[in-house]
């Protein structure tokens, strides 16, 4: 998951900044960043994709595109 498949997951899902941080345990000055496009520790990113996945975000790669899916 890179930071724009983030950002349209979590708008995909209907959840701010602040409630996505929560639910993940992650600050949310660090996910403010990484939408940003800043550069966070991996371990860090991981925690916020297995949240959003976790509530039904799907992502993808392919064909030099990057995809998110949720459920509506």
């Amino acid at each position: 998951m890179n930071a724009k498949q983030c950002k349209m997951a979590r708008d995909g899902l209907g959840k701010t900044g602040r409630e996505l941080a929560e639910l993940s345990g992650v600050p949310y000055a660090t996910l403010a960043r990484f939408e940003a496009g800043a550069n966070i520790r991996e371990e860090t990113r991981q925690t916020i994709e297995a949240t959003l996945v976790e509530m039904g975000a799907e992502f993808s790669y392919g064909a030099g595109r990057f995809g998110v899916t949720v459920p509506e």
